[in-house]
């Protein structure tokens, strides 16, 4: 017997939030070795350090840190959401758990774009 894939859930709200969990955990893990790389400047003196701080001082770079922090907002709040729905008995589809890891996810990027502003 062949299984096949039931396409019908890739539109329901717990899927998009597996993907996104998902996704914004390897985005995250893919960016530790650029970070290691940065904080490495600094054993390389203060000129290099300050040279990086330069470079990294451009609009595609808080771009970047920007979205950096959307998506460690959105992992955080959604393996918080997984650990409610794992030590809980409550059951359902939860979906208004969805919205509020999104919405506090997204609200925190606002948050951040607002403090690079200043």
């Amino acid at each position: 017997m062949k299984r096949s894939n039931d396409y019908r859930a890739r539109s329901h709200p717990a899927y998009w939030a597996f993907l996104v969990h998902r996704l914004s955990g390897l985005v995250l893990a893919l960016f530790l070795p650029l970070h290691f790389l940065a904080l490495s400047q600094s054993l390389r003196g203060e000129a290099s350090l300050n040279d990086f701080i330069r470079f990294a001082d451009q609009p595609l770079f808080k771009f970047g840190e920007w979205c950096l922090v959307v998506l460690l907002s959105l992992h955080m709040m959604g393996g918080v959401r997984l650990l409610l729905i794992e030590f809980r008995d409550w059951s359902g589809t939860r979906n208004n758990w969805i919205a509020a890891a999104l919405g506090v996810g997204m609200a925190t990027g606002l948050a951040f774009a607002l403090a690079l502003m200043n």
